[in-house]
């Protein structure tokens, strides 16, 4: 086995259904290798669960499918945020991870937000709590199957957990730190107080150490290396949260608003403001750089086209002008506007209405959810310049319908990469700043001016009249929704 560090860099993206493992040459931004494995995901109802050691076996497996895992020189890996890992004094996994679509944490996060208010934890965390922050899901456990938690010696995200595989150090980012509800974007630290609440009752030394943008968190431990078989001394990087990879992994600079269209939606920038949103709908996040990254969610988006073209019996492009049409795709209630008792509705149908009309306002309504999410981060972070351009990512971005309604809505340059890996090139992103001391957001901007395949179009004027018509639609409907389902 070779003990001289190779010259290349891999990341890692290991989401909610399989671990991907990209290979770039951190001088070209070539992509060397990539390879992939899957992971299992099980519960019923509201439990969504998965063996960490499942992750461990998805990331050697796709790392040596690679067949170049002996030139690697640094590695780093971004993954799911928010997820629950609870091991033992041996590091084992005292049970399956809880994720961060599980939502049995729900009560527990409702009295934790109450125990000290929105405001606070929105000006001391950096976000409102939903059931979704690894805080809910501890105060969940203890609750709920006390000798687990009793049993539990450490405390890790999923990154943190095979981060700490690779190299033996309990070791995790700000960014995906930030999506634990015990670490403060106002401090920089944990939250001691909010870890000594009565159904958190966390002891510190439980938590990783938090590492800065570029500082390593070790080395590879040799065991390790001759198992993957990567050189011993490979370096490997922090690591972060899926999304603050897949930030960083687009070379997006602060201020460029980004759209992920995909079953739900989301809607983010990188920021050097810090973000505070007592309302709950944007989440203040830290990214992986040492800036800020503001995000929202939508809960209907693509999957909402999908549903009314088969209610049509039409293709999902089969669009026709929307006339006067106006739906609000609240099929799954919705978050922003935070209203999850809502349905949908459709208004402004004639006898001339075609199917496609109300496919066409389907995609309308989606969208204008996103923006109104994008205006609000925008409020909070002191505006965002009206010339920078939109980045949609995600399945939907892929779509031509949904491409030219995002122009004609925002009124914005709307640009899609050709990179759908965004997380796992981020991670690499990171994994060369790391190897070679190089600014992370430089290396990625680097890599991404040698893509001649991302779609650009120009910015068209915003349709003001339709966007205020759907807002009409929405204050309406907000109004006749049961107050009781509004938070």
């Amino acid at each position: 086995m070779t003990t001289r560090r190779g010259g290349l860099v891999a990341g890692v993206d290991s989401s909610t259904q399989s671990t991907k493992v990209v290979v770039i040459d951190p001088e070209t931004g070539r992509r060397v290798a990539e390879a992939r494995a899957p992971h299992e995901v099980a519960g019923t109802g509201g439990a969504r669960e998965s063996d960490p050691e499942g992750w461990w076996t998805a990331l050697a497996s796709a790392l040596r499918a690679t067949g170049v895992a002996s030139e690697i020189g640094a590695i780093s890996v971004a993954a799911q945020q928010h997820g629950l890992v609870t091991l033992d004094g041996e590091g084992r996994p005292v049970r399956p991870a809880v994720l961060w679509n599980d939502t049995r944490s729900a009560p527990d996060a409702d009295d934790l937000v109450a125990a000290w208010g929105p405001e606070a934890w929105a000006d001391r965390v950096g976000s409102v709590l939903v059931p979704s922050f690894t805080i809910t899901r501890w105060a969940w456990l203890r609750r709920t199957e006390p000798e687990a938690a009793r049993a539990t010696r450490a405390i890790r995200l999923p990154h943190d957990f095979l981060t700490e595989r690779l190299t033996g150090r309990a070791a995790t980012d700000r960014g995906d730190a930030s999506g634990t509800g015990w670490w403060s974007t106002r401090t920089g630290g944990y939250l001691e107080d909010a870890l000594a609440l009565p159904t958190v009752d966390v002891d510190p030394g439980m938590l990783p150490e938090v590492l800065g943008p570029q500082e390593p968190a070790g080395t590879i431990r040799a065991a390790v290396a001759e198992d993957l078989g990567l050189p011993s001394g490979t370096i490997v990087g922090p690591g972060t949260g899926d999304n603050m990879g897949a930030a960083l992994g687009l070379a997006v600079g602060p201020g460029e608003p980004v759209m992920s269209l995909g079953t739900s939606g989301t809607a983010y920038l990188v920021s050097e403001r810090r973000a505070v949103d007592p309302s709950g709908v944007v989440a203040g996040f830290a990214d992986a750089t040492g800036r800020f990254l503001p995000l929202a969610c939508t809960l209907n988006c693509t999957l909402a086209v999908d549903r009314v073209a088969d209610w049509l019996g039409s293709d999902r492009e089969a669009v026709a002008p929307s006339g006067g049409v106006v739906v609000l795709p609240w099929f799954d209630g919705e978050r922003t506007p935070n209203l999850p008792g809502a349905s949908a509705t459709i208004v402004g149908l004639r006898h001339a209405s075609e199917p496609g009309a109300i496919l066409m306002a389907t995609y309308e309504g989606a969208l204008a959810g996103l923006l109104d999410a994008l205006d609000r981060i925008g409020e909070l972070v002191g505006g965002i310049p009206p010339d920078a351009p939109l980045t949609l990512i995600g399945g939907g971005a892929e779509g031509r319908i949904w491409q030219e309604t995002a122009r004609r809505l925002s009124g914005r340059p709307v640009r899609v990469p050709a990179e759908r890996e965004l997380v796992a090139v981020g991670a690499a992103v990171q994994a060369a700043a790391v190897l070679t001391g190089g600014s992370g957001p430089a290396i990625a901007r680097r890599w991404a001016a040698t893509s001649t395949a991302d779609v650009r179009l120009d910015p068209v004027p915003p349709d003001h009249a339709l966007l205020e018509r759907l807002r009409r639609v929405r204050d309406l409907a907000a109004e006749l929704t049961d107050g009781g389902d509004r938070t």
